[in-house]
């Protein structure tokens, strides 16, 4: 009877989830968007039709498996939240002004930033040329809060597991708990940054408003893809160890590729589709709607049904690598 409910169940919740992409596919089949380029707007349905049908393929295949991680999750919520808090204690003990020290690096490249691009190469020209009419120093801001967010988050979650390995070998610690708590970790810092954003706005005159709610929507966002590529490259830095250095490479280059020291309007138009492939630029541009722009994430429907797509996916393939490869982690580490 148990094995008939359990049955019961995950097909309820497999034909519920096929439901509901369904139910997203007819939205983006009837969604118009009279300003934008027809062959464009076709690109992204069958795109966005090709990464449903994936995303039903794999739920459908792969349900236990999928289901097993999040579950994990909440049961140790209270421990993720014991050693989150752990975590961030130990990363700056015995220094003698502590996490301070996580927050000087950002503030002096952003400030490095400014002076070279805004004082020096007048970058705050080519912004007003592409109709930006906001100060360079809050452009870049806005965008680098969230990548130093991204960048710090993804570093730490790969190596959790080579940090903590004792924690690993030891045969009734959940290990699955490990990437989340060095994301929690670093969100303390993020809070931070967003409060000195929300001050250099209001310093230039942009005072927070309803759309600025949107900095915890986007942030969440963004905590989620993490942890949705922290499973995956965590998992297999345990076996190729030079995946770290690929990350760190890759982060170097993900930051010219991504407009944050410049703006995308300048991009011709036949290669921005090509640019938000990446999902960052969604959380870029969704950091500075949220600060000086009159935007609602939901208006950008086809960024933010992308968005969430390619989170889903990254998450279903990184739980599956994840579960696949944990029963080797202590033999290796």
């Amino acid at each position: 009877m148990e094995g008939a409910e359990w049955m019961k169940t995950k097909l309820k919740r497999i034909i519920l989830f096929i439901i509901v992409c369904c139910a997203l596919a007819a939205l983006i089949l009837f969604h118009r968007n009279p300003l934008a380029d027809p062959d464009t707007e076709r690109l992204k349905k069958i795109c966005a039709f090709v990464l449903l049908g994936l995303a039903c393929f794999i739920f459908g295949a792969y349900y236990e498996r999928l289901t097993i991680l999040p579950k994990e999750l909440w049961q140790s919520r209270k421990l993720i939240w014991k050693l989150a808090k752990n975590d961030f204690k130990k990363r700056y003990a015995g220094s003698y002004l502590g996490f301070i020290w996580a927050m000087v690096q950002p503030v002096v490249t952003v400030l490095m930033y400014w002076i070279v691009f805004d004082k020096i190469f007048e970058t705050r020209s080519q912004l007003v040329a592409g109709g930006i009419e906001v100060p360079y120093v809050l452009y870049l801001t806005a965008g680098l809060v969230p990548w130093f967010y991204f960048q710090e988050t993804l570093v730490n979650g790969t190596m959790a597991l080579l940090e903590y390995n004792y924690l690993v070998k030891k045969v009734v610690f959940n290990i699955s708990i490990l990437p989340i708590i060095k994301l929690i970790a670093a969100t303390v810092i993020h809070v931070f940054f967003m409060v000195i954003l929300i001050a250099v706005a209001i310093g230039y005159g942009y005072f927070p408003g309803l759309y600025t709610l949107q900095l915890i929507y986007y942030s969440f966002c963004l905590f989620l893809f993490v942890l949705a590529m922290s499973y995956l490259t965590c998992a297999i830095v345990v076996f190729f160890r030079d995946l770290a250095q690929i990350i760190n490479i890759a982060l170097q280059i993900g930051m010219w590729a991504t407009p944050i020291l410049w703006d995308i309007s300048v991009v011709p138009d036949g290669l921005k589709p090509i640019f938000k492939l990446n999902p960052l630029v969604y959380i870029v541009e969704g950091f500075r709607n949220a600060i000086y722009g009159d935007l609602w994430f939901f208006e950008h429907f086809y960024s933010s049904t992308y968005f969430w797509i390619v989170t889903v996916m990254m998450f279903c393939i990184g739980s599956l690598v994840f579960k696949r490869l944990k029963p080797h982690f202590a033999d290796v580490l």
